[in-house]
């Protein structure tokens, strides 16, 4: 899961897919990383802790960290947040790139329209609710659709 600073949307899309991940019994490993190192070693912004919470899930131990080109070998599937994040995920990675592996996270729930999830960073908490309900639809969605992979218990990646 992929975002900006890493405090805000991913964190959420984290904490989101690792709960729905392991209800289903899903031996996934799940992570999320910014595209910028503004924040590295921060906790997710406490909005984004307090309507996990609010909703049973806890990503207080959560630290920002960097997106990576060695993350496109690292993880199977990266999701992100909107088209920047795209674009930078991409410029980042260089020739480790691999478009296949790179999706808004949106598209689970509306192929190719290329929504994005909207950035709640200096908004009230009702635009951080509206954050989860979107990332929860999608999370949900993510689960059915890729644990037909994992059948076999094979251990799959998501970043």
């Amino acid at each position: 899961m992929v975002c900006h600073g890493n405090i805000c949307r991913s964190p959420l899309a984290e904490g989101i897919l690792k709960q729905h991940a392991e209800k289903a019994g899903l031996n996934w490993v799940i992570d999320s990383a910014g595209t910028s190192d503004l924040h590295v070693g921060e906790a997710p912004h406490t909005l984004s802790q307090k309507v996990a919470q609010l909703n049973g899930i806890d990503i207080s131990s959560q630290q920002s960290r960097q997106f990576e080109k060695f993350d496109m070998e690292r993880y199977d599937k990266i999701f992100v947040m909107d088209t920047m994040n795209y674009n930078d995920v991409m410029q980042i990675a260089g020739a480790e790139f691999d478009p296949s592996k790179v999706d808004l996270i949106l598209n689970e729930l509306y192929a190719a329209e290329k929504r994005s999830v909207p950035d709640p960073w200096s908004c009230p908490e009702e635009d951080y609710n509206l954050v989860f309900k979107m990332l929860n639809e999608a999370c949900k969605k993510i689960v059915l659709r890729y644990s037909i992979l994992d059948v076999q218990d094979t251990t799959i990646h998501y970043n």
